[in-house]
């Protein structure tokens, strides 16, 4: 079994490509907890990536978030 490589994924309201942060794993579970509440608030939140940096986000500017994985190799949206 392959290891999971978990990302944040924002959408941009003026952008046409997804951002995406490498997370530690260990940050994955309270990230996910709290990203809804970043959202409605639309908070400026650091969020610190894999490699140890720190991002400042303004999620003011973000119009989809969420915690995916990189090892997926496809997947498509509201096809079952």
């Amino acid at each position: 079994m392959s290891d999971t490589k978990p990302v944040l994924v924002l959408h941009l309201a003026a952008a046409h490509e997804p951002l995406f942060f490498a997370l530690n794993e260990d940050d994955v579970d309270e990230l996910d907890k709290k990203l809804h509440l970043m959202l409605d608030h639309r908070s400026v939140e650091a969020v610190t990536t894999k490699e140890g940096a720190t991002v400042h986000i303004n999620f003011s500017h973000v119009a989809v978030a969420y915690i995916d994985d990189l090892q997926r190799r496809s997947k498509v949206f509201g096809l079952r």
